[in-house]
């Protein structure tokens, strides 16, 4: 089905608004300078997001879309548990070191700038860290299903620590630019594989 012109502009917006949003962070996106970019007036923009709250809320969504088109998605196409599992932490890894986002995963830059900042933005991060955490969690109990993890594992903490692996390689790679970080989160990873697996 194809977009009327008006849809065209919105994506058009965002889609510049998520790259600039990605160097700059959700702060720094000015919509002066978004404006000037795209070649339209500032009220323009407001025609189609209400507020700079509104732009920054919708620009997330969009940069949850990518992440769930570049990295949840793809890993569907292998066979169910640890191999799943395997190619979403490798997308991760990948996603995470885009030269197209030159400032690193947009959710994890704007989890650091509104942690504690009350509002939708802050509420629509919440919402789709627990919904990923959630996916890890069942990921890791269809992995226990199909006999790849021990029937005792908790899930819920393997879902915790898979998460905190990648944060700790977007933090060491961005941060400290550790050349040997891509190499510690993966051995980080295979520790991790190696304790939830079946004996």
């Amino acid at each position: 089905m194809r977009m009327g012109k008006g849809a065209q502009t919105r994506e058009k917006i965002l889609d510049a608004a998520f790259r600039l949003a990605a160097r700059d962070g959700l702060e720094g996106l000015s919509l002066s300078q978004l404006a000037g970019q795209l070649g339209v007036s500032k009220s323009g923009l407001f025609a189609h997001f209400r507020s700079k709250e509104d732009l920054q809320l919708e620009t997330l969504k969009a940069g949850a879309t990518r992440f769930e088109e570049a990295v949840v998605r793809p890993a569907f196409v292998e066979p169910r548990g640890l191999p799943r599992l395997r190619r979403l932490f490798d997308n991760w890894v990948r996603w995470s070191k885009d030269p197209s986002l030159p400032g690193g995963c947009l959710l994890m830059a704007a989890a650091t700038e509104f942690d504690d900042r009350e509002g939708p933005v802050r509420d629509y991060l919440v919402a789709v860290e627990r919904q990923l955490l959630g996916s890890l969690a069942r990921s890791a109990r269809i992995a226990v299903e199909e006999g790849h993890f021990h029937r005792d594992l908790d899930c819920d903490q393997f879902a915790f620590e898979l998460n905190a692996i990648v944060l700790g390689f977007n933090y060491t790679r961005r941060l400290l630019r550790d050349p040997k970080a891509e190499r510690q989160s993966r051995a980080a990873f295979e520790r991790l594989v190696r304790t939830a697996e079946t004996a």
